[in-house]
């Protein structure tokens, strides 16, 4: 679900953050689907300070630690699957001007933390009341048809939604 609108590039999170290469045509996108049940692990992430701090700078705010699961609907993974490969994570051209912000990885104590690509967005469960929000695609992820969405609210709560609830996001 694809239509023509708005800015295009690219905005880099830190100064350090590699950009993307190739030009994006304005486009606007817009996803739904059901909300789901995580591996409830997305906190241990989601917590970290390092990104946390580059995360204010896309949601205005500290993030919510967690993510909200949305499984797509089928018509909606083509749209999906361009923002993977935007994101590096699928081979494809790389088009689109969906405002890719590059989260960047980091190590602590030996441990690796995986960097991401996020999407700003708006989120709603009525198509009335929109949330800021983001589509988070981490580089190491086994989600393909799932995308996970942070906040600066808990966005079960905020909505309200729960598991099976149809949701509806747009890129900004």
């Amino acid at each position: 679900m694809v239509s023509s609108r708005g800015w295009t590039g690219i905005y880099p999170v830190m100064k350090n953050a590699e950009p993307y290469e190739g030009g994006f045509p304005d486009i606007v996108m817009d996803l739904q689907g059901a909300i789901s049940s995580g591996l409830g692990r997305a906190h241990v992430f989601m917590a970290q300070r390092h990104y946390q701090d580059q995360f204010k700078k896309i949601l205005e705010s500290s993030a919510w630690p967690g993510t909200l699961n949305v499984d797509l609907y089928e018509e909606c993974i083509g749209s999906y699957n361009m923002l993977r490969v935007i994101s590096g994570l699928d081979n494809g051209e790389k088009t689109g001007s969906e405002k890719a912000l590059r989260i960047q990885g980091f190590e602590r104590e030996g441990k690796s933390f995986g960097g991401a690509t996020a999407f700003r967005a708006k989120i709603s469960s009525d198509k009335k009341k929109w949330i800021d929000c983001a589509i988070l695609i981490p580089d190491l992820t086994r989600h393909v048809k799932t995308a996970e969405i942070i906040s600066k609210s808990f966005l079960r709560e905020i909505m309200p939604c729960k598991n099976g609830d149809t949701v509806f996001i747009t890129l900004i």
